[in-house]
Order: C-alpha cells, then sequence, then structure tokens
C-alpha cells in the first residue's frame, strides 16, 4: 500500500474515532448532563468516587479514556472502576463471561512507514512520523468472573477530614502565589497568582477545595509550568477550552483525592458546545491536557497519600 494511501486510511480512522468520542460527550453536554461529574451525581451510582485503573497492572488511565470509563460506569452501572482487557483476565487465571460486550478506549502513538524510512536515507531529511489513534477493548471487572478475590477492589476514599489537610499541603507544595481574599474566585496569568475566597464564604467548606483546584489547575498552563495557550479573552473559543481544561483537571484531581467532583461552571456549558461542534479533536486534546494538569497538581503530594502512576495513553493527541 502506498505512503498515501496507509495516510489516508489511518486519517479516516482517527477521525471516526475522534467523531465517536465526540459525538458522545456533546449528546451527554446536550440533555444537561456533564459527563465528568454525572457518574457522582446519582443516586443510581454504584461505583466508588476514583479514577479508572487497570486492574492488572494497577495503572490509572488517564485523558479522555478517563471520561469514557467514568460514562461506562455510570451507563451501565458496574460497582467498581477497575479494567482488563480480555487477554489480561486470562493472565489472572480469570476470563470475561460469554456475551460480555466490552469498552473501546484508545491510544495515542506514531510510527514511521518503511516507504518514509527510505526517502528520509535518501533525501537526507528529517523521517516524517504518521500519529494515529489505535482501539483497544477493556471490560470491567463486574463483566469477568473467577478473577484472584484481590483483583477488582477499589481502595475507599479517604476519610472527609484528611482531604483538607492534603490539599492544603499541594497548595503549598505547588509554589504558586496563592491568595485568600475577595469575592471572586481567579487565575491571573500574567501575574502569575491564584486568588480564592475565604472558605466562610463558601456554603459547603467543600467547594472551596474544589474551586482552588480548578483556579490551580489553570495555573500549571504558566509558561514555567505546563506552558498552555492562556491567550484567549473572555467570550473567545481559546478562553471556552483552557475553561475545558480547568473543569477537567478539576474533577481528575477530585476524583483522585477523593473529594466529588461538580460543575464550577455550568454557564460555560454553551460555548464548549460550540467548541466541541466544531472541533472533533477539541475534548481529546483538552482531556489530554488536563491530565497532564492533574497529574502535575497531584505531584506535590507527599508520597504517602498519592496513588498509582497513570497510563500514558492519547497523551499524543495534541498532535494527532
Amino acid at each position: 500500500m502506498s505512503r498515501h494511501h496507509t495516510r489516508v486510511r489511518a486519517g479516516q480512522d482517527r477521525a471516526n474515532l475522534y467523531d465517536e468520542i465526540t459525538d458522545k460527550i456533546i449528546a451527554e453536554l446536550e440533555a444537561g448532563r456533564v459527563p465528568w461529574v454525572q457518574p457522582w451525581g446519582t443516586a443510581a451510582a454504584k461505583a466508588p468516587l476514583a479514577m479508572p485503573k487497570n486492574a492488572s497492572t494497577n495503572r490509572q488511565y488517564s485523558g479522555v479514556n478517563i471520561l469514557i470509563l467514568w460514562g461506562a460506569v455510570i451507563e451501565r452501572g458496574f460497582s467498581g472502576q477497575s479494567w482488563l482487557t480480555f487477554s489480561q483476565a486470562l493472565s489472572l487465571g480469570g476470563n470475561v463471561r460469554k456475551g460480555e460486550r466490552g469498552t473501546t478506549v484508545v491510544y495515542a502513538d506514531r510510527f514511521v512507514p518503511s516507504d518514509e524510512k527510505r526517502r528520509a536515507a535518501e533525501t537526507g531529511e528529517d523521517v516524517q512520523a504518521i500519529p494515529f489513534l489505535k482501539r483497544f477493548t477493556v471490560f470491567n471487572t463486574d463483566q469477568c468472573q473467577d478473577l484472584p478475590d484481590e483483583i477488582g477492589t477499589t481502595a475507599p476514599p479517604p476519610p472527609p477530614g484528611l482531604i483538607e489537610p492534603t490539599v492544603e499541603a499541594l497548595i503549598k507544595a505547588t509554589g504558586v502565589a496563592f491568595r485568600i481574599g475577595g469575592e471572586r474566585a481567579f487565575y491571573a496569568p500574567a501575574e502569575d497568582y491564584v486568588q480564592v475566597p475565604p472558605p466562610q464564604a463558601y456554603f459547603e467548606p467543600i467547594n472551596w477545595h474544589r474551586t482552588a483546584l480548578h483556579e490551580l489547575g489553570h495555573a500549571t498552563g504558566h509558561p514555567s509550568r505546563l506552558n498552555r495557550d492562556q491567550s484567549g479573552s473572555h467570550g473567545t473559543k481559546k478562553y471556552a477550552f483552557e475553561e475545558l481544561v480547568a473543569e477537567l483537571s478539576s474533577a481528575f484531581s477530585c476524583a483522585s483525592l477523593g473529594i466529588v467532583p461538580t460543575v464550577r461552571h455550568a454557564d460555560y456549558i454553551g460555548a464548549w458546545l460550540e467548541v466541541l461542534r466544531e472541533d472533533n479533536r477539541a475534548v481529546v486534546r483538552a482531556a489530554s491536557q488536563a491530565s497532564k494538569a492533574a497529574d502535575f497538581l497531584l505531584s506535590f503530594i507527599p508520597d504517602s497519600v498519592a496513588g498509582p502512576p497513570s497510563d500514558s495513553v492519547v497523551d499524543d493527541c495534541e498532535a494527532a
């Protein structure tokens, strides 16, 4: 197959995947549900609050796969956040029950076709790698049988008394200038500081922590940290995209810390829908950047309370 046809086929498959993921999230938002909050905001939720993880490797999933797997948990009423591939279930001495339907997650990578290697060798130019999204299927441990007892159990969230000190320790350890006061929460990119009203200004104290994590999510984008484009002014698509990154980053950080995520800025849902409808890669990029932001913030928690590392999936989606 020629390099052109390989590129076209790979491009079509990636576009289909982006469309599938984006269409599902758009449908949820249009129905008034926020996918990264919905699993924990309903009485029907059976699964404990946690980040999805691979039950074989114990590594957390990242990026858009968090949204895909959280969505599958609430949609299908699973009781846990642990997942396995078909072969991993077998390798652990169990198996996927007959007739069970898996959930498709994605992995971003790049490859270099052999004719591209030859072309680069002949011309002396750099090799051009082709980005692609690879699908693979995972099954919730609820869909498996005969697994070892210790597989599939999700650690319970920390007691409420442990949450606040952990967040406060994280705030101090990040080194981000953090001011408490005023009547509104914001991050000022030019001066690089976060400001959040005092905890007593919030109806529920835990909302102070959710707000702090949202604003710290913005702060990770500073050039001295993860260097995201934060040049969009209020009302622009760039601004809406950065808000989506901060919302997702806060949800991922909250879930990792045992705090139920909530929507900090429901009034942006219309703007997010506009961004998602215009660019079928936007939610994948936003979720990937949010994972990096949350991982950056959570890396400041002392090892004694830190969770397992994330699987580095969809990390290349900005370029894909």
